[in-house]
């Protein structure tokens, strides 16, 4: 049986097409597949991590202290961070987030963070890290897993630099280069 061509469109696109639709609003899948010919751009951030475990407004507290050792650990951070080394310097962002020690035999942290920037272009926008800090290795490599705002998309990498540690109060100031990609 012959059928007209405008016919055998529709029937492609019919049987090459699929709704799905689950029950209530939560989500909804679309058939249509729209084409992005965004032009991701590469930024690259340096600032200055200020964490203070002492004095009258420490940026960052203990939450969970084991019985036993160091492993387990683990610190909820509402750090400043900024333009330069100095605690004086301009402030440009907040790491807001988490790190525990995540080794029984090494001194390794687990960082679970977000950048939150409050200063130009990239005000109201953040950047999430979530990776291995091995402390006392020169420069730490995390990745970016995600951003919002101007970062939405992101992905990438920061290194860590400990610029300042005080063995004593456990305060550092460390230093990150970051590079994003993000649309």
């Amino acid at each position: 049986m012959a059928f007209p061509l405008n016919l055998h469109i529709i029937l492609f696109l019919l049987s090459s097409t699929s709704i799905s639709i689950t029950n209530g609003a939560f989500s909804e899948q679309n058939p249509i597949t729209l084409p992005t010919k965004r032009m991701e751009k590469t930024t690259h951030l340096h600032f200055f991590f200020h964490d203070t475990l002492d004095g009258k407004n420490p940026s960052a507290v203990r939450i969970i202290n084991p019985e036993k050792g160091n492993f387990g650990t683990t610190f909820m951070t509402d750090d400043p961070l900024t333009e330069g080394p100095e605690p004086s310097s301009k402030l440009v962002g907040r790491a807001q987030g988490m790190y525990a020690w995540a080794s029984q035999h090494d001194v390794v942290l687990l960082m679970v963070m977000n950048y939150a920037f409050i200063e130009g272009i990239y005000r109201g926008s953040s950047l999430s890290v979530l990776g291995r800090n091995p402390p006392l290795k020169d420069v730490r490599e995390m990745p970016i897993v995600g951003g919002s705002g101007v970062f939405r998309f992101a992905r990438g990498f920061a290194l860590a630099h400990t610029r300042w540690f005080d063995p004593k109060s456990g305060n550092a100031i460390v230093e990150y280069n970051v590079t994003v990609i993000h649309f």
